[in-house]
């Protein structure tokens, strides 16, 4: 069976402060969380765009290579076929069937390594045009990547200013919270709080802190009922009975 605890409206008083502070921190810490998130929402942003004009780069360098290998290879095969054409002319001047065979092996050799050289221009030039779709989309890559990262700054930007004036208000409601403290208090609230920030409180439930979950004693929370100062013996944070708190029995 519960009892509902009774305690002296001073020590009611401090309990309530401590609530109050406990809540403040939390929306202090959870302002501080939003804050950080703009800026890294920005940088993750950042890096999208430039991971896009990096692979933008890197295709128009292949892109780049490519077109001086095939302007290269069409080069040698002009000139081979250019050869080709001099030797069949030469055909008609042999002064002998060895020298006839000769030039008819070596035309039919380069026109075998033409074809073979025609077939990989064929294949680069497939390559190519490949590779200026991938350009294309590789742009608009970058330009979306652009305008994501405008969007967010522009996001982040209007935002920040009102989630620094709550921060403001956030911070004088708790200076003026704790003030309320006694000067015994207020000593250990502020040597845990610059200790543990906004995990320096924790509610007490049932019998156990609501921040770590180990057990407190039972004169620990009478402790608390006579307006004492109570740290859980598990992890330093400043107790605090909730509203309406009942003593299990």
């Amino acid at each position: 069976m519960k009892s509902q605890v009774a305690m002296s409206s001073q020590n009611q008083g401090v309990l309530t402060t401590l609530r109050v502070l406990h809540r403040i921190h939390r929306q202090i810490r959870d302002l501080q969380d939003r804050l950080a998130q703009g800026p890294r929402q920005i940088r993750a942003k950042e890096i999208a765009l430039r991971e896009a004009q990096e692979k933008l780069a890197r295709l128009q360098e292949e892109s780049k290579r490519l077109q001086i290998t095939i302007d290269e290879k069409q080069l040698t095969l002009k000139s081979r076929e250019e050869n080709v054409l001099k030797r069949r002319a030469q055909l008609m001047e042999a002064k002998s069937n060895r020298e006839y065979q000769l030039l008819l092996d070596q035309i039919r050799a380069d026109e075998v390594a033409n074809s073979t050289l025609a077939d990989e221009i064929l294949e680069d030039m497939e390559r190519l045009d490949q590779l200026k779709q991938q350009i294309a989309a590789a742009k608009e890559e970058v330009q979306k990547a652009n305008q994501e990262l405008e969007h967010t700054r522009q996001q982040v930007a209007a935002t920040e200013p009102k989630l620094r004036a709550e921060m403001d208000g956030l911070i004088r409601e708790r200076a003026e919270e704790e003030g309320k403290l006694p000067t015994d208090f207020r000593e250990l609230y502020d040597r845990v709080v610059r200790a543990k920030a906004e995990d320096a409180l924790a509610p007490v439930d049932g019998q156990y802190c609501g921040g770590c979950h180990q057990q407190v004693p039972l004169n620990s929370i009478n402790g608390m009922l006579r307006g004492e100062a109570v740290l859980c013996r598990a992890c330093g944070r400043l107790l605090y009975l909730p509203e309406s708190y009942t003593i299990p029995k």
